[in-house]
């Protein structure tokens, strides 16, 4: 029994009365629900024509039948490919043309314009469903004939096409299989101890391999509850939190939480964990929110590709500014970016991964998928290191990477020195062409307190703290950092409006 969702199934309750998800009208959808509700999409994507294989693609808002679609695609043995609903039509495009779904599923507000695109590529099936569960999919799924059997298949079948973000270049899209899912869904469940009693604060996207895959799927694979937000609002999460007893969320819901006087020990003293992922959190914020609920935030590591790789441990010690160390089953090396040598314990290079989670290559990309990998490792273009305990602590990404004067600069740990000072909420380190140092380092500060632009006072404080070449030549302060549905900063666009920041610059 290979389906992810086969697998996942046999961890559900007997009793399927028992609640999978609450709503915030108040409905509840019980595990017959799901089971039910799920089969009748995996037989509507039969009755559509969909064989095994074929991608529905997904941009529409969170609902609890997005999450339906998604298990009755697993069922069918459809590639379930869901896209950021930021996407504009001219990415959207492009996706679609790559991945030529044979289902296209969008929120009727922009169903005019994706028929026209899905037209322009020869993809002919385009349905639609709006943030309240309704459309043309969830009306005609109602009346379908429920599939009789969850398909048969093999570990490495296509489960879900992911894209990367597309930084810098063409996007690519990740292909994940039933056991690569599965894999994780079930190590994760078990490293985090999760249990039948446990309910999830589900307040994240589900477009996304957070709230779609470690979020939904951990949660099957313990047969547990969730409270299902459409989206992170501090007011509503906090209102919900006496039902929960879990929380995953992004470093900016442990931020905006510990804003919320209301949000106290007491207030917390009833939850079993607080994870944290997707984009770096500061050792700052972790401090702050121990001493604030007595709950220290278990931070952990994943990519689009290989879904989660390392976590800080359930028992014993979460060290802020690690990722923790590598799960069962996940092999994780440090090498040297240019020869790919291992390096010394302690010593920074790229993060080489290995294990049941990796996904199985770029679609239709075998030239990039064989430059990914080295020696069976998929190279994952994290600058990190690994100490004397095993713990892994990432400096950046590869790209970030700041060369000035010769010596290597890594933004985490100037970041770190900045986010350390009082009069610094958040910041993001870049480097920007030098004429003689060859990049400058850029400090874009958002600043505690609004109208604080002293940078001669970050200066000095910054003198203890880190050697003189690792210092920012430049201060920008900011009211925000550009940042993606996930939290993590864009730090492309930064380098892009801060290019010119040393043009005439001779120190």
């Amino acid at each position: 029994m290979t389906n992810l969702y086969a697998r996942l199934s046999t961890r559900f309750p007997q009793d399927r009365d028992q609640t999978f998800a609450r709503l915030a009208d108040g409905a509840r959808v019980s595990y017959a629900d799901l089971d039910d509700r799920s089969a009748r999409y995996a037989g509507l994507l039969r009755d559509l024509g969909l064989a095994p294989g074929d991608r529905v693609a997904v941009q529409a808002e969170k609902s609890i039948e997005m999450l339906m679609l998604y298990l009755g695609a697993l069922r069918a043995g459809a590639a379930f490919l869901p896209l950021n609903t930021a996407y504009t039509a001219g990415e959207l495009d492009y996706f679609i043309g790559d991945a030529e779904p044979a289902l296209i599923v969008c929120d009727p507000k922009r169903q005019a314009a994706i028929r026209q695109i899905a037209r322009r590529r020869g993809r002919a099936k385009v349905l639609t469903l709006d943030a309240a569960g309704e459309g043309s999919i969830a009306s005609q799924a109602r009346q379908a004939a429920p599939i009789e059997q969850t398909l048969e298949l093999d570990d490495a079948a296509l489960a879900a096409i992911l894209y990367t973000s597309g930084t810098t270049g063409r996007s690519k899209g990740a292909m994940l299989s039933h056991g690569n899912l599965a894999s994780n869904a079930f190590t994760l469940a078990d490293s985090w101890r999760f249990t039948s009693d446990d309910v999830l604060l589900h307040a994240l996207p589900i477009f996304h391999t957070h709230g779609l895959f470690v979020a939904t799927n951990v949660t099957l694979a313990a047969g547990a509850s969730m409270i299902f937000q459409a989206g992170f609002d501090p007011v509503a999460l906090r209102q919900a939190l006496p039902e929960a007893t879990v929380l995953m969320g992004v470093p900016t819901f442990y931020i905006r939480l510990l804003k919320d006087a209301a949000f106290t020990r007491e207030a917390t003293a009833h939850m079993r964990l607080f994870i944290s992922g997707s984009a770096p959190l500061s050792p700052e914020i972790h401090k702050a929110f121990e001493q604030r609920t007595g709950h220290a935030i278990l931070e952990r590591y994943g990519m689009t590709e290989t879904n989660m790789n390392t976590s800080n441990p359930y028992d014993g010690a979460r060290r802020p500014g690690t990722v923790g160390r590598p799960l069962p089953g996940v092999d994780i090396r440090i090498a040297d970016p240019e020869t790919g040598a291992e390096m010394p314990i302690g010593e920074v290079g790229v993060i080489q991964i290995r294990g049941p989670n990796v996904f199985q290559g770029y679609w239709r990309m075998p030239d990039k998928t064989a430059a990914e990998f080295r020696d069976g490792y998929f190279i994952s273009g994290d600058l990190g290191f690994i100490d004397a305990e095993g713990y892994v602590s990432i400096v950046g990404r590869a790209k970030d990477l700041i060369i000035s004067g010769g010596y290597n600069i890594y933004p985490a740990e100037v970041e770190n020195a900045l986010d350390a000072l009082p009069e610094v909420r958040e910041s993001a380190v870049v480097g920007a062409p030098h004429p003689d140092m060859g990049e400058g380092v850029v400090a874009v500060v958002v600043p505690t307190d609004p109208g604080f632009i002293d940078d001669q006072r970050l200066r000095t404080q910054l003198g203890d703290q880190l050697a003189r070449f690792k210092q920012p030549r430049r201060f920008v302060f900011v009211d925000q950092l550009p940042k993606n549905t996930m939290g993590k900063v864009q730090k492309v666009l930064l380098r892009d409006q801060l290019a010119d920041s040393f043009q005439s610059a001779t120190n």
